[in-house]
């Protein structure tokens, strides 16, 4: 008895539908099936299955195939478990009339399986049924050329033993540059004219690997992901650069490597000997700085509420004494309706229903990152906020982003998991939501997109997040890891749980709003946003021409330890990372003239943070200089994870336009507070700050709900480098795709497909 029925399937595993893998396992495992139940009383002499090499190790584009094939194999075992009679057959591709036809036989051959002749196949089967055997392989395959795509981007122990897949002992060695032809041919001419030549040659292959008509097809500085290359054609490419250049270049070419500018750079270090200066280049970029080498802020990119898109935005809604808190978005897919309930111990409800939330948050134009829109439906809304902020804070410094790429520029990103996708079943968004949604890839995503190479670093620290991670990217930039640094943090409000956790815990004020230290606090309110800064140590950024919008001349960063409860606030704490701030930056809390403090408007948590501060900055000031407070959060809510960013920009725009905004809802200071204690005031109106005979400082503060304190100290530019320079800049980008959820849509039932 002979199952031979073959099917045919072309679709990767992401893309493979029900109906799909319901066909090939009809052909190939419904029949096993039947055949074996219809057998069993026979005492058959033979019971033969035609599998596939596609369930011996794998095959693209063909997982349905591989998981039928598989189960031949394993129906043989169970009737060889039974004493029957059974033998599977893992063929490979056949010459003649068959599956392997065309482009697909095509394809396989340039993969090194080698299309077998019938005879050969007919020989193969006899002796495997002469010899009895339970499964067999049989394949006529190039081993050299098929072990270099199957194992690019693992190694297979399958193989791994063959003699025909070991490497030679000088595999992915340089031939010497003085042999090279292309190598004579390039000495003598400029770097850049050297660099225009390799990469003229490298699109020419790679357009004519992908069957393109003119390297024009070919983007430069796109991932060879992006350009459609897989384990075949990036091996076709390595073939076909080392015929071009004389060198034996690694079969992991286009990863080591990963767009066409890199490997032409790569070339030309290979072919000119250009490595070891490349490396000395590296090593100088390492030298450290000195320890209290002031950091400059060069550029801010923000969303914030109220509409707030630019920082223009948001100091004219500090300037103006804006309150932008609001009701529950309808564009989250909360049912806004039944998740209110005015008893707070209402379990799965909120008892308030407004916030601070932003007002496009779904707004995101994944085309102008070069990201599929399948992938940007995946992508926590945290995620594509970081990347517009980043951009357009580059932008803002007169950096152009794409001039970053490959340089030591890190990402220092606060953020925490969003709930953006949670709860969903199976679907089209499942293996996306890994990345999308991976609190990791907040930084990640920024470094790959833009191609920096610098420390990337993604934060955690509750509401500190934001000050914790510039205070990581200020000592990496003194320390050399870096040269340029993105700092900052985002939070979106993806799902409800915020309110309805907070509502069973009685923090939430009822009405939505922060009250920052006034005899009406009663509790946080909810806030969302995201905001960027570009960091660069002063002397760089002086020698680079660039505008300074302030300076980060000192940081420090505690914890409570084991204080009056995990989230309870400590005094002591908080005063001793204010004068360790104080001392980074090497000045006297006199010296300080202004804080934007923490500030939730909590009745336990603002007396502590304001005793904290009386006992630091309210001592020994000179007369007629207190210490004036206030808090971003009476304005825009408490925005989590992106609070300490709002707190510092807020506080660069005040350096740059002479004024400290009044602080809201606080016409009456807290009564449980001792305000004679020290000289700090509340700034209950607006007070010029203007230049004067010493610089402006301020201090910002962070306290995580984890324990995690931080604080910074800001300083006025130099003069000298407060004026813009004269460039162009990129306009702000608007999305033009339709807006992407802020909380991911079902993904399963008829609406899935119209969302």
């Amino acid at each position: 008895m002979f199952h031979t029925a073959g099917a045919e399937q072309a679709t990767a595993v992401a893309d493979t539908t029900v109906a799909d893998l319901a066909h090939v396992l009809g052909e190939k495992a419904a029949g096993a099936i039947w055949l074996d139940e219809l057998t069993q009383a026979m005492n058959l002499d033979a019971f033969v299955l035609f599998s596939s090499i596609s369930a011996t190790w794998g095959s693209g584009r063909q997982a349905g195939s591989a998981a039928a094939n598989a189960f031949l194999d394993a129906v043989v075992d169970g009737r060889r478990g039974r004493g029957l009679a059974a033998t599977s057959v893992a063929w490979g591709p056949w010459a003649g009339l068959g599956l392997a036809n065309g482009d697909d036989g095509e394809q396989m051959r340039r993969r090194g399986l080698r299309l077998m002749d019938p005879d050969q196949g007919i020989r193969a089967l006899g002796q495997a049924l002469d010899n009895a055997d339970t499964s067999v392989t049989v394949a006529d395959v190039d081993w050299s050329r098929f072990a270099a795509t199957f194992t690019l981007r693992r190694p297979s122990p399958l193989i791994a033993g063959l003699p025909e897949v070991s490497p030679p002992a000088d595999a992915g060695s340089a031939a010497p540059v003085s042999v090279t032809a292309l190598g004579r041919q390039l000495a003598g001419l400029p770097a850049p004219e050297q660099t225009r030549i390799l990469l003229d040659l490298t699109r020419s292959r790679i357009a004519t690997v992908l069957g393109h008509a003119s390297i024009e097809d070919v983007q430069a500085d796109w991932a060879f992901t992006d350009l459609g290359f897989d384990s075949l054609t990036a091996v076709e490419l390595r073939d076909r650069l080392n015929a071009a250049t004389g060198l034996r270049l690694p079969a992991t070419l286009v990863f080591d490597h990963p767009t066409p500018m890199a490997v032409a750079e790569f070339l030309r270090s290979r072919l000119t000997g250009d490595a070891e200066s490349a490396g000395r280049a590296t090593a100088a970029v390492l030298r450290s700085a000195a320890p209290d080498e002031p950091i400059a802020i060069v550029g801010i990119g923000c969303r914030f509420p109220g509409g707030v898109e630019t920082p223009e935005g948001l100091w004219e809604l500090l300037a103006a004494g804006t309150d932008v808190i609001g009701e529950f978005p309808r564009d989250r897919g909360w049912n806004t309706e039944d998740l209110f309930d005015p008893d707070p111990d209402n379990e799965g409800t909120s008892h308030i229903r407004s916030g601070g939330f932003l007002r496009a948050a779904g707004e995101f134009d994944p085309g102008f990152f070069g990201i599929s829109p399948r992938e940007a439906l995946t992508m926590d809304p945290q995620q594509r906020l970081l990347l517009e902020t980043s951009w357009e804070a580059l932008e803002r410094a007169c950096i152009d982003p794409s001039s970053l790429r490959g340089s030591r520029t890190g990402v220092f990103a606060g953020g925490t998991f969003s709930h953006y996708g949670a709860g969903g079943s199976e679907g089209t968004l499942d293996g996306g939501l890994v990345t999308g949604t991976a609190t990791s890839v907040l930084s990640g995503r920024v470094s790959y997109t833009l191609g920096l190479e610098g420390p990337a670093l993604t934060v955690d620290t509750a509401c500190s997040s934001g000050l914790v991670a510039l205070h990581l990217a200020a000592q990496a930039l003194r320390s050399g890891e870096c040269t340029l640094a993105l700092a900052g943090s985002a939070y979106v409000v993806a799902s409800p749980l915020m309110f309805t956790d907070f509502s069973r815990q009685l923090g939430l004020a009822p009405d939505g709003r922060c009250k920052a230290f006034s005899a009406d606090a009663d509790g946080m309110g909810v806030a969302e946003g995201a905001g960027m800064l570009v960091l660069e140590r002063l002397s760089d950024a002086c020698r680079n021409g660039r505008r300074v919008l302030a300076l980060v001349v000192g940081s420090a960063v505690n914890q409570d330890g084991a204080s009056n409860g995990l989230t309870a606030p400590n005094g002591p704490s908080q005063q001793r990372v204010i004068r360790d701030a104080l001392a980074s930056a090497g000045v006297s809390a006199a010296d300080v003239d202004a804080v934007e403090a923490h500030g939730t408007g909590t009745p336990l948590g603002d007396p502590i943070e304001a005793q904290a501060l009386l006992a630091t900055y309210g001592q020994d000031r000179p007369e007629g200089r207190p210490l004036w407070l206030g808090s971003v959060k009476s304005n825009i809510g408490h925005a989590q994870q992106a609070a300490g960013t709002a707190g510092l920009i807020k506080m660069v725009l005040a350096l740059r336009h002479g004024l400290l905004p009044r602080t809201l809802h606080a016409q009456e200071r807290s009564p449980h507070v001792d305000w004679s204690a020290g000289d700090v005031r509340l700034l209950t109106e607006a007070r010029p700050w203007s230049p004067g005979d010493r610089p402006r400082r301020a201090g910002v503060s962070a306290f995580g709900i984890s324990g995690t304190n931080a604080h910074v100290i800001l300083q006025e530019a130099p003069r000298a480098q407060r004026t813009p320079p004269r460039a162009q800049r990129t306009p702000p980008r608007r999305r033009t795709t339709p807006p992407l959820p802020v909380r991911a849509p079902p993904r399963t039932g008829p609406a899935a497909p119209s969302r």
